[in-house]
């Protein structure tokens, strides 16, 4: 099984991606390996210029192409997810992340952001050919503190995503939903028999 940890965060130590290692350690303890490609791993002109033809954009499609679920983490800058994840999932195909689990992750100064990852990432994902995409998981700055290599996720939101990596590895363990339908859909339908 793979799964893929995308950082967007141009800072190698950032909240975002020390909530990617957190869940890709919870992985680790569920026997399940990961692997992770960031801002870091594409050449900087590769990114600026949108070279969807260089050596770093097809190796980056082979790694998703490969993967069975995403996990994409992003700070949130100015009510948005970040311009560099942009810049990397632009280098994608059109339907890349058809078939796939995405989990996003993100993190802001306040919570007055929270909704970014519905109103902004979300919909890029879904551009995607994403159907899978699970309830994603914020976090402001004060929740994750940094203290040099050391970092200190707050109880809730470890919890959190405690729970939506739980979640991901029963879907991946289940196969995907059938074609076109989203989690919730399916969700509502075994509950409510629609």
């Amino acid at each position: 099984m793979t799964i893929l940890m995308l950082a967007g965060s141009p800072s190698r130590q950032s909240r975002s991606s020390a909530l990617l290692r957190y869940a890709a350690r919870r992985l680790a303890a569920r026997g399940l390996a990961s692997g992770e490609l960031g801002l870091h791993d594409l050449p900087a002109e590769d990114l600026i210029e949108g070279r969807h033809d260089g050596a770093a954009a097809a190796a980056l499609r082979r790694r998703v192409a490969a993967a069975q679920a995403l996990l994409i983490a992003t700070p949130v800058y100015k009510a948005s997810f970040a311009g560099g994840l942009k810049a990397i999932l632009d280098l994608l195909d059109e339907k890349a992340l058809a078939d796939k689990v995405v989990l996003p992750i993100a993190t802001g100064g306040t919570s007055a952001h929270l909704l970014a990852v519905e109103y902004g990432l979300k919909p890029v994902l879904s551009a995607l050919g994403a159907r899978h995409i699970l309830a994603g998981v914020y976090a402001t700055d004060r929740q994750v503190a940094l203290q040099g290599e050391e970092v200190a996720i707050d109880g809730d939101v470890r919890l959190r995503l405690d729970t939506a990596v739980d979640h991901l590895c029963s879907q991946l363990a289940s196969g995907p939903p059938a074609q076109g339908y989203d989690l919730g859909y399916l969700a509502l339908k075994a509950r409510f028999s629609i």
